[in-house]
């Protein structure tokens, strides 16, 4: 099976914030939770000019070696996907957030009104539909989260690296 990965060009973000109100529409997450989110970093000079640059964060789903969330869930209602997407079911989760801390992203969260722990799942009911998840490429107006296999990925940001540089 095709390994799918989502891929960030954080210097490509703007931080317009598409991504996150896309994932939100989409999942229909309780208020508060955030299964992408971008934060802006301290300014910083480059050339003698100021700019702003934004960190966008969301799980990494099978970047993580040994993805420690999988394994330390006494439910396993994390689970690695043969693609390569790590998902989270809700329905199996009783809330004991052990997951939380071993994420290396941050990227787990808790949901005090469910009592569950929850995560990005990459939107695999979409991508099962033979969608891209919600926050990526077309959505993203910086065109900086791709999705897809990781090998024809990169090709891709170099590409688009080249003409934001003639710009």
């Amino acid at each position: 099976m095709k390994r799918l990965a989502v891929v960030i060009d954080h210097e490509a973000c703007w931080g317009c914030l598409a991504c996150e109100v896309a994932c939100k529409q989409e999942n229909n997450a309780d208020a508060g939770i955030k299964f992408i989110a971008v934060s802006e970093e301290p300014v910083r000079t480059r050339n003698g000019k100021a700019y702003f640059s934004f960190q966008v964060n969301l799980c990494r789903h099978a970047e993580c070696p040994g993805t420690p969330c999988v394994a330390v869930c006494p439910t396993d209602a994390i689970a690695l996907r043969e693609d390569g997407i790590v998902v989270m079911n809700i329905e199996d989760c009783v809330g004991c957030d052990l997951c939380i801390p071993e994420c290396p992203y941050d990227a787990i969260v808790f949901n005090h009104g469910r009592r569950v722990t929850q995560k990005c799942n990459l939107c695999s009911h979409r991508v099962d539909r033979g969608l891209i998840p919600a926050c990526a490429d077309n959505i993203c107006l910086a065109h900086c989260i791709y999705f897809g296999d990781p090998a024809d990925i990169h090709p891709r940001i170099e590409a688009m690296r080249r003409v934001r540089e003639r710009n």
